[in-house]
């Protein structure tokens, strides 16, 4: 891959998912890992999922934040009577600028979790070992 950049993911699914019973599933040494399609526990194993799994691809920070914030407001419905995140542009784009990840995690209606991540890549701070995977 070229140059730093984030891959963008996203899970809406019933929390009961999470803890399917306990979270062995969502571990990248569970069998079931990559075809479970629920989030996995260290937001830098997205880049161990297959690539299918990529929402989007952004080079610009400014790019990425604009995803971020245009997703929180796509989904703004789920948040019905429940406190609506805002996260900061800004900080977003601080966040993708330093090579840094961007994630949130919300309970939304219906006994749901939406997970909206941006992950880092080539290489990822944490994980520098993991391979990014291919870009659509």
């Amino acid at each position: 891959m070229t140059g730093p950049h984030h891959h963008a993911y996203i899970w809406l699914g019933s929390g009961d998912v999470l803890v399917k019973p306990g979270d062995a599933h969502r571990r990248p040494s569970h069998p079931e890992f990559r075809s479970a399609q629920v989030m996995p526990l260290e937001c830098a194993d997205w880049l161990l999922k297959p690539a299918a799994r990529i929402e989007a691809t952004f080079d610009e920070p400014k790019e990425g934040a604009d995803w971020f914030v245009g997703q929180l407001a796509q989904y703004a419905d789920l948040f019905k009577g429940l406190h609506v995140p805002e996260p900061s542009y800004e900080e977003t784009v601080r966040a993708l600028a330093a090579g840094e990840d961007r994630v949130g995690g919300w309970w939304v209606s219906g006994g749901r979790f939406l997970s909206l991540n941006l992950i880092a890549c080539s290489p990822h701070r944490v994980r520098p070992e993991y391979a990014c995977p291919r870009r659509r």
